[in-house]
């Protein structure tokens, strides 16, 4: 058995797994999620702010605490989209060998699919593959497809928190450029090939929540869940006419992503629609799982 610790911090969050690995089980020691917003404004600046980057150290502090306290003896720090797109991204890279004392590794689109699609598909065996592994993430969203292994994959800038920054609340121009990255996918990628589609993310995770009407966040509930077109639609629908004060009352919603969740659930809306799925298998499992698995 092997204790490990796998930090993901991405565009919108920042989180951590601490896990025992012995063989083909993976057993969770703990699991914690920070909204840190470290994609803060990278759209338009192309540098990662100050502040996005004090709220993510300070997270990652509390984080290096309790894989000491733990006692993990390895570690995997991955950043992803907006790390890769910053033009001050030493600034993180040190900060984050100094907390973790570890070097972060700033990975390419291909690197986070793989990690994701190994993450989310160890479980799943009805319905059979290939699948189609959907990573919605801040910055981008990863595609691939597979089945026990990845036969193809590509990563789109197409984010929840960089649709809504370029787009604010112009839900026409943000469908557009979502379907203008569908359209690449579907020429780069198998996706037509693939007989499920599996949802990974804090987007889809609260739009499987809400459409499940459940009375607060339950991941056990959400775990492998299946939500049918129909709801998806219905969801992403709702959402795009709520004022913010409405998507906040929201039982399953984390206050961190109710300014984004819209943009979240267009982007899951518009591939169930583009790729015709009738339905998609909502995993708690990604990329952090893949992490921690890419350890043992």
């Amino acid at each position: 058995m092997t204790r490990v610790a796998a930090i993901d911090c991405g565009t919108n969050s920042v989180r951590l797994l601490i896990a025992d690995v012995e063989g083909d089980t993976l057993t969770d020691v703990t699991r914690r999620m920070e909204i840190v917003r470290l994609g803060q404004g990278v759209d338009k600046t192309g540098m990662l702010a100050p502040e996005a980057l004090e709220r993510t150290f300070a997270a990652m502090r509390g984080y290096a605490s309790e894989i000491l306290d733990e006692g993990a003896v390895k570690t995997r720090v991955v950043a992803t989209s907006a790390t890769r797109d910053a033009g001050n991204r030493d600034v993180f890279v040190d900060g984050v060998r100094a907390i973790f004392g570890v070097e972060p590794e700033v990975v390419t689109g291909d690197v986070e699919a793989n990690l994701s699609f190994n993450g989310a598909v160890r479980g799943i065996s009805d319905p059979p593959g290939p699948y189609l592994v959907v990573d919605i993430g801040g910055g981008s969203t990863e595609f691939v497809v597979g089945s026990s292994s990845v036969k193809g994959a590509l990563s789109m800038d197409i984010g929840c928190v960089r649709l809504t920054e370029r787009h604010d609340s112009d839900f026409a121009a943000m469908r557009a450029d979502i379907d203008a990255a569908l359209s690449v996918v579907a020429d780069t990628v198998p996706v037509r090939d693939a007989r499920t589609l599996v949802g990974l993310a804090g987007s889809v995770t609260t739009v499987a929540g809400i459409a499940l009407d459940l009375p607060f966040y339950d991941s056990d509930k959400i775990h492998h869940s299946r939500i049918s077109a129909a709801d998806v639609h219905a969801v992403t629908k709702r959402l795009l006419t709520m004022t913010r004060e409405e998507r906040a009352a929201i039982p399953v919603m984390h206050p961190g992503r109710v300014d984004v969740i819209s943009a979240g659930a267009l982007i899951i809306d518009r591939i169930v629609e583009d790729f015709g799925f009738t339905e998609v298998i909502v995993s708690e499992h990604d990329i952090l799982d893949g992490i921690a698995w890419s350890m043992a």
